[in-house]
């Protein structure tokens, strides 16, 4: 997600007593009566200085996606980063401060028009006061808002108009393998817990439409509220980009996870999402008999394949299962006939 650049209070401050100072310059080489001139210098002054911040805070006003018009991914992908609450607060002082200052400016102009040369300078200077007073107090939601625009900078893009399938299981099960093999994504892949540390994304067109593979990052069976950053994106991919989800366990159990643990999992995600499924049973390269293959397939209804990292064979099978599975969503979702029609591409 686009943000717009958040500058410091000192920042915003100096810009508009620069330009506020420029813009005083012209008056005085002006041919305005003496004492009319010096009143209207002050009240360029203050003018410019209120009129430059007002043009940044409306930039960073506008600029900002309302949260509530977002799809519920995006929501939910802000709370879990930075705060959506937080995020609402800082955006509602910085209007705040917008409307402070359109009063201040037609206070003090309307002061100043009405007093003599000498008198309009201590106006100004009060004013000015006024003015850094109303930025700095909001210094710390800018401060926040900065904050907010380098960690979303890299908030993953969403391809509502795709057929979404998202990869989930427990840590180093081939998750990040798999999305590499489908599609045309390359995620960086270690043979240790967590190493992918934030959605992954890959896409590919097969017969004119367009998929999306969305690799979680690895899930633990534990409760939501013991849950790390990581683990709740992961969940918000989930609940609210998943057509279809795809699970892979590991029955050679090499990633540190035992299978029963890994069918916990998968039959928590089945009752909670109510998604349609797809299972893989990978690494099965590294198995000495399929045993546990059997065991476990007889406790799923959703298709399943077996699969090894370094096994290609099953991906048109699976791109194909994908896309009879896929025939049965719109082309366009909820989100694309309430949001996107409000903001066409361009």
């Amino acid at each position: 997600m686009k943000l717009p650049q958040v500058p410091t209070p000192d920042e915003v401050i100096d810009k508009a007593f620069n330009r506020a100072s420029k813009a005083a310059s012209k008056v005085r080489s002006s041919k305005l009566h003496p004492r009319v001139k010096g009143r209207r210098i002050e009240e360029v002054r203050v003018e410019t200085a209120c009129e430059t911040i007002n043009s940044t805070f409306n930039r960073i006003i506008t600029g900002t996606p309302i949260i509530e018009e977002l799809p519920e991914f995006y929501q939910d992908y802000i709370d879990i980063v930075v705060g959506v609450d937080q995020y609402k607060h800082s955006l509602g002082a910085v209007f705040w401060a917008l409307g402070v200052l359109k009063q201040i400016e037609s206070q003090y102009t309307s002061r100043i028009r009405k007093s003599d040369s000498l008198s309009a300078i201590p106006i100004r200077k009060e004013a000015y006061g006024r003015i850094v007073s109303v930025v700095k107090r909001i210094g710390d939601e800018l401060d926040f808002l900065d904050f907010a625009k380098r960690e979303l900078k890299h908030m993953p893009n969403i391809n509502f108009d795709a057929v979404r399938v998202v990869i989930a299981g427990f840590p180093n099960v081939g998750k990040s393998t798999l999305l590499n093999n489908i599609t045309d994504a390359s995620p960086k892949v270690a043979n240790y817990p967590f190493t992918t540390q934030g959605l992954q994304i890959g896409n590919y067109e097969l017969n004119f439409k367009q998929y999306q593979i969305i690799d979680t990052p690895g899930l633990l069976d534990r409760s939501i509220n013991d849950m790390n950053e990581i683990e709740l994106n992961a969940i918000a991919a989930l609940e609210h980009l998943g057509n279809i989800i795809i699970y892979i366990f590991d029955p050679s159990e090499t990633s540190g996870f035992l299978m029963e643990n890994q069918y916990l999992l998968y039959a928590e995600i089945k009752k909670v999402f109510e998604t349609p499924m797809i299972c893989l049973f990978n690494k099965t390269d590294l198995l000495a008999d399929d045993s546990v293959i059997e065991e476990y397939s007889e406790k799923i209804d959703d298709p399943i394949f077996r699969t090894s990292i370094n096994d290609l064979s099953k991906i048109d099978e699976i791109k194909n299962l994908i896309e009879n599975m896929g025939k049965s969503f719109a082309s366009q979702d909820e989100y694309n006939q309430k949001y996107a029609l409000r903001h066409p591409r361009k």
